[in-house]
């Protein structure tokens, strides 16, 4: 029997893909949702969106990403990214309903010594508000529902680009590469690049168990933001200068997490981690938008 899944944010950077991976896999009916077909922070809305789909699955992608302005508009971060997780976990409670909340490797950054791969039993301590609502999506969720997949990942790219910026990282470089001479990009902020289309194919393959919980997914390996950027333009054959600078150089008032790299462990105990190297990622998605 087919399984209905709802997926929330449906026309973003990850919805979209995860729409196009669940849509291919005929164990399940999907039901496409945007931020104008259902407000997550009002739960009424939630209710009387969802009854008239009665969903068994419910994947959101929602969130307000725009970490500057968190800092001005903490609110705003906290009624989506919280509020709005809290709404969708208590629908869940009530009609058994599997829940899927994407969090962020911005939950971690206080530990400023931090070399090594962060699995899910190590503690999250965020150093900004973005991070700090994300967490409490968390919170909600593991305090409300059993039945629930949280999923964090780190530096998302994918073709739709993101729907709260308007752009993800690789085609902000690219636009400033044909405008600019030199761009600047921070080296001291190591992180793992993932591509969203092979996100969304992870979690098809963890919501076919039933081993509920917290999992980090992203791709293999790690970089700075400034070898990032040194890929992509190598890549697509992009002749810029490119200067690393150090995060206090960055024009920002938001701290970020010096080290966010994620292990997928608990993927790799259950043996169906598939995530590739962030480079192969790049590769599929600039080949993918016809770049290279």
């Amino acid at each position: 029997m087919k399984k209905s899944v709802v997926i929330i944010g449906s026309n973003g950077q990850l919805g979209s893909d995860l729409v196009r991976v669940f849509s291919n896999d005929t164990n399940f009916i999907i039901h496409p949702l945007t931020h104008k077909q259902i407000e997550i922070s009002q739960y009424k809305n939630v209710t009387s969106v969802l009854d008239t789909l009665n969903p068994q699955i419910i994947i959101n992608t929602a969130a307000y990403t725009k970490v500057d302005d968190a800092e001005i508009y903490p609110e705003k971060a906290y009624l989506i990214n919280a509020i709005g997780t809290k709404n969708l976990a208590e629908y869940c409670k009530k009609n058994n309903s599997i829940f899927v909340y994407i969090s962020s490797d911005y939950v971690f950054g206080q530990d400023k010594k931090r070399t090594s791969p962060l699995t899910e039993k190590d503690y999250p301590g965020p150093v900004n508000t973005y991070g700090i609502s994300k967490l409490v999506g968390e919170i909600y969720t593991q305090f409300l529902l059993n039945k629930y997949f949280i999923i964090r990942s780190c530096g998302l790219f994918g073709v739709a680009g993101s729907s709260g910026k308007g752009y993800n990282f690789i085609e902000l470089m690219l636009q400033l590469a044909k405008k600019d001479k030199e761009i600047k990009v921070v080296n001291d902020q190591i992180i793992t690049p993932t591509y969203t289309l092979e996100l969304s194919q992870q979690i098809l393959e963890l919501l076919k168990t039933d081993k509920y919980g917290l999992y980090h997914i992203t791709a293999e390996g790690q970089c700075s933001w400034y070898d990032f950027a040194l890929e992509i333009f190598s890549l697509t054959n992009t002749n810029i200068s490119v200067t690393p600078i150090s995060s206090s150089e960055f024009l920002s008032r938001v701290e970020r997490p010096g080290y966010s790299v994620l292990e997928n462990k608990k993927l790799k105990d259950l043996g169906i981690n598939k995530m590739s190297h962030w480079r192969v990622g790049l590769v599929d998605y600039l080949r993918e938008k016809k770049i290279i």
